[in-house]
């Protein structure tokens, strides 16, 4: 069984896009381990809408917050308190396919990261980058610390527009595979998600 972490550079980079097309092309479970706001329009149905194939099973998340703010505001708000142990991956015999909240570095409570989870799920990470000005920085400033946690990295994905000079410079330095490109599209479906999806059957 493989578990796949899907982070991204920040917010609104297409974790849940890329989740959707794992779980297609792999015909995986998901999971969201924290939801923060949109609870009636979350990540889960909305990776749920996209997908097509009968195998996928979506398992509940660990917490549910109100608020559409970093878990740790939304938690506090709430009057609740995050506790990182009670985060424990469903029992699954499928490939599973974790989805993030934010970037690597969003805070669940006072004293802990997103990232300090990573290693507990036992899962490859792969890092969702998406081009807009500054976003070389945001990337290689996840890069480094997915190196310096030595985690593992399966690769990383692009989001958008074909970028030459930006993506050469963020492969080169941080030596991660390229795993695929998410195309520019208007029309996000579940017949995108199929198209799109090949490209990653073969992780």
């Amino acid at each position: 069984m493989k578990r796949y972490f899907i982070t991204g550079i920040g917010t609104g980079v297409g974790k849940s896009v890329m989740s959707a097309l794992l779980c297609e092309a792999l015909q995986a479970d998901y999971w969201k381990p924290i939801q923060s706001g949109e609870l009636d329009n979350s990540d889960s149905m909305t990776v749920q809408s996209l997908i097509s194939n009968p195998v996928s099973k979506f398992h509940p998340e660990s917490y549910r917050l109100p608020e559409p703010l970093s878990p740790h505001a939304s938690a506090q708000r709430a009057g609740i308190d995050i506790d990182p142990s009670s985060i424990v991956p469903p029992s699954t015999q499928n490939t599973l396919v974790i989805e993030g909240a934010g970037g690597l570095m969003v805070p669940l409570n006072n004293s802990t990261l997103y990232i300090d989870l990573i290693d507990s799920f036992q899962a490859e990470v792969i890092l969702v980058s998406r081009h807009y000005l500054g976003s070389i920085n945001h990337t290689l400033l996840s890069a480094e610390s997915l190196m310096l946690r030595r985690l593992p990295v399966k690769g990383i994905v692009f989001n958008g527009d074909e970028n030459p000079e930006t993506e050469s410079v963020i492969l080169s330095m941080t030596g991660f595979p390229l795993l695929g490109r998410i195309p520019e599209s208007n029309q996000l479906d579940k017949a995108f998600i199929r198209q799109q999806a090949a490209q990653f059957s073969q992780l």
